[in-house]
């Protein structure tokens, strides 16, 4: 993705704030921004809807509470409840800009209906709400860059890409799930001369950090992630005793950085654990660092008597990354869409 963008006009000049969209629907009772008292009712409307979109893997409460927190999400402005005649909550809607935006300003929109009273008009009026909203933020940003809302869905929830295509959005890209049998024979592959494959240390955290920047800016729609947003990702059900780095003297030149839930095994049919990211710095890369991490951690997991790993991939990731998992053993299940309306 290109660094520079002199040739745009700043995103204030292109996007206009609206007004805020105000929802009716007459099967919602309430509208309102969510509080912090929401999260146990937002986990639960969101795992109904998890169960049914994508049941392999659930939200948790770390994961809301996580999203709730964040300091860039304003709950009173971000976030839309909708609540049934019987008091449920059945809509949920949060908008999201996260920060250190350097060649892209995004806004991503997260929640859903409640799958019982889907079909029925709902999704249209949070959509409405929701696509205000991220260009209310849009339109603050004085950035000469490219300016996308970005929403995800499964490929097996039809509705939800049918509705954001008729509200102007596109299917940008494809990530497949992957995963791979721990049944099988492991490759063992060994890095060039001079690296070292080393356990994941807490005190090379914010080492790991600045790799991770690193390794993925040249990703799709990447961008790098905040102190903020780490150290949450890193105190939520991240498991260090199954991730591993690659290390070239004293810097973190690559990483293999996991994640347990074991509250998704049931749904998802085996235990295991997701490979949540796979990186090598640019300047490291073609050393067979990354199948030399996938290698160790899917022997650490083995060891621990789990039956598979997963992961999400880029179906056009330009490093190889999905021929690198295909090579190893992994094949694919299903696919998320990454939904796009481009300012």
């Amino acid at each position: 993705m290109a660094d520079h963008h002199d040739d745009l006009l700043p995103v204030n000049e292109r996007v206009t704030a609206p007004q805020p969209h105000t929802p009716t629907h007459p099967l919602i009772a309430e509208w309102r921004p969510a509080t912090q008292a929401d999260v146990d009712a937002v986990t639960d409307a969101q795992r109904a809807m998890d169960a049914v979109d994508h049941p392999e893997w659930l939200h948790t409460r770390d994961e809301v509470q996580e999203l709730f927190d964040y300091s860039f999400v304003e709950l009173a402005e971000d976030t839309l409840l909708g609540f049934g005649k019987d008091g449920a909550l059945v809509a949920v809607g949060v908008t999201t800009m996260p920060p250190l935006q350097e060649s892209l300003v995004r806004v991503f929109l997260e929640g859903g209906v409640h799958p019982e009273l889907r079909g029925r008009g709902i999704g249209r009026e949070l959509l409405a709400w929701s696509r205000a909203r991220a260009e209310q933020k849009l339109a603050a940003s004085e950035k000469k860059l490219p300016a996308w809302i970005m929403a995800y869905a499964d490929e097996r929830a039809e509705d939800a890409a049918r509705l954001f295509h008729r509200d102007g959005f596109e299917t940008a890209r494809y990530f497949f799930e992957l995963e791979r049998d721990l049944a099988d024979a492991i490759p063992e592959v060994e890095p060039a001369d001079g690296i070292r494959i080393v356990p994941f240390r807490e005190e090379l955290t914010a080492a790991t950090l600045v790799a991770h920047n690193d390794s993925f800016r040249d990703h799709w729609s990447s961008q790098p992630m905040s102190e903020e947003q780490w150290t949450a990702w890193i105190g939520g059900t991240f498991r260090p005793d199954i991730s591993f780095l690659a290390l070239d003297g004293d810097e973190v030149v690559g990483f293999v950085l996991n994640q347990v839930n074991e509250g998704d095994w049931e749904t998802q049919g085996f235990t295991g654990a997701y490979i949540g990211m796979v990186g090598t710095i640019r300047s490291a890369r073609g050393k067979r660092i990354a199948p030399a991490l996938l290698g160790r951690a899917m022997e650490a997991c083995k060891a621990l008597g789990w039956e598979k790993v997963t992961l999400s991939v880029d179906a056009e990731n330009p490093s190889g990354a999905l021929g690198l998992y295909t090579g190893m053993g992994f094949v694919r299940t299903n696919a998320e869409l990454s939904l796009v309306r481009v300012y």
